[in-house]
């Protein structure tokens, strides 16, 4: 395994610089994105009014956010199999997903906001976090072994 790493650098480089670059979304939050939920959900939230948001600033930085993950989440997936079938199959399951979430969100947001803090929180979470990739990578090396 440490001889395949070793034959497979640049590949292991590319791939711990995407992991670095998502980590670095995920530092610079607070001043590259619009997002009032932030500090929102850091706090005792359950006992406190939802923020007052700008629904359409939210939205763009929500989706700007969602494809920097998807695109870097994309290129990983694409680096460590190489299998461009797979790839594109993400690609449309990463966009698919995306107009679920945002329309669940917002369906929420609008109408259920108050009673339903925490579906707010985890929808808003998979919006944000690439924690697509965290199921993906597993969901293809399972299917790579049944075939």
């Amino acid at each position: 395994m440490l001889k395949h790493l070793l034959n497979n650098k640049t590949k292991v480089f590319i791939l711990g610089s995407l992991v670095l670059f998502l980590a670095l979304i995920r530092i610079v939050e607070e001043s590259l994105f619009y997002d009032p939920y932030l500090d929102y959900f850091k706090s005792d939230f359950i006992n406190l009014p939802l923020p007052i948001v700008n629904k359409l600033k939210l939205f763009l930085n929500l989706l700007f956010r969602y494809s920097l993950n998807t695109i870097v989440s994309i290129a990983f997936i694409q680096i460590a199999f190489k299998d461009i079938n797979f790839t594109k199959f993400v690609s449309a399951l990463y966009v698919l997903l995306f107009i679920v979430l945002i329309i669940v969100f917002y369906f929420v947001l609008a109408f259920y906001a108050e009673e339903n803090k925490m579906t707010l929180f985890y929808i808003r979470r998979f919006l944000i976090q690439p924690l697509f990739l965290l199921l993906f990578i597993p969901g293809y090396l399972i299917q790579k072994r049944l075939n």
